[in-house]
């Protein structure tokens, strides 16, 4: 069988630009923050199958769990098959109402059992830290590199950076060099795509911007994407342009895209109010500033 190759997942031009949709508990906090208290799990497949069907067709990748949708995704009505598929593989350890403390492997997905047909990549979110367990999460990449590649299908990996108790005592943390030292430390372990936090929150000029997107680079094995995550959406844009101008190949986000439409009366009106010109926007952008995966 022959390897797959990023251009699963990427457009004509080798860029990337994918839409995330794999939020979890997440999602339903989202929705409480939005005043629509605890929503069961058909709301949130109705959210995940809506976003597909109207932001799938303008993308090259789109990234779902298995838990809500994965199923219906897979069908033609949500998803072309031109819009590569991408499972997450993560077990999330994550409190009701925090964020994801803690990741795993998903043994339902990398043993197997999971039916994989149509699926091009899967993706690991792993949380970061300089604390006692940072060499087994090393590990852990290493053990879903090699899953992906048993399964024959591509591996994304995410580390996102986040600071020890003591850091936050004592004033050192820097979530830009944090951000550098995973990339150093992760992205030699042979994924096929590193996605990675944006620089400076993308806060700053275009120089800022670009400056701090370079020097990430410079530390990247491999083409990498940025996410949206701790990006605010209207500064989401002009982060993906400095980070394409300084090596990136695109983005994998969800948040920026979609966020402001979770609990909207009408769902599918307003993705394309809103979110489908931003994703075309940011498809233009890759398009003409993204280098080519394979020149990574």
């Amino acid at each position: 069988m022959t390897a797959p190759t990023l251009d699963a997942i990427a457009r004509a031009s080798g860029g990337l630009a994918m839409v995330a949709m794999d939020q979890r508990e997440s999602l339903r906090t989202m929705f409480a923050d939005a005043g629509e208290g605890r929503v069961d799990d058909a709301r949130l497949v109705d959210f995940k199958l809506a976003v597909a069907q109207t932001l799938g067709p303008l993308a090259s990748g789109f990234l779902i769990d298995r838990h809500y949708g994965f199923d219906q995704v897979r069908s033609e009505e949500y998803l072309p098959r031109s819009t590569g598929l991408i499972l997450a593989a993560d077990a999330l350890t994550q409190p009701d109402g925090g964020p994801v403390e803690e990741t795993s492997l998903d043994d339902a997905v990398v043993s197997g059992e999971t039916d994989l047909a149509g699926v091009a990549a899967l993706k690991l979110l792993i949380i970061w830290r300089r604390d006692a367990r940072r060499a087994e999460r090393v590990q852990l990449a290493r053990d879903f590199v090699a899953a992906a590649e048993r399964l024959g299908v591509l591996s994304v990996l995410e580390p996102v950076v986040r600071a020890t108790p003591d850091e936050l005592d004592a004033g050192t943390w820097d979530a830009d060099a944090a951000i550098r030292e995973a990339a150093t430390e992760l992205s030699v372990l042979g994924q096929s795509l590193y996605k990675v936090q944006v620089p400076r929150a993308g806060k700053g000029t275009p120089e800022e911007l670009r400056a701090a997107c370079g020097a990430l680079d410079a530390a990247i094995t491999g083409p990498w994407v940025v996410l949206s995550q701790g990006v605010d959406r209207e500064d989401y844009l002009g982060a993906v342009t400095a980070a394409c101008q300084s090596g990136a190949s695109g983005f994998l986000a969800g948040r920026a895209l979609w966020s402001d439409v979770v609990g909207a009366p009408d769902v599918r009106a307003r993705l394309h109010e809103v979110s489908v010109p931003r994703l075309e926007r940011l498809v233009e952008t890759v398009d003409r500033y993204a280098r080519p995966w394979g020149q990574a």
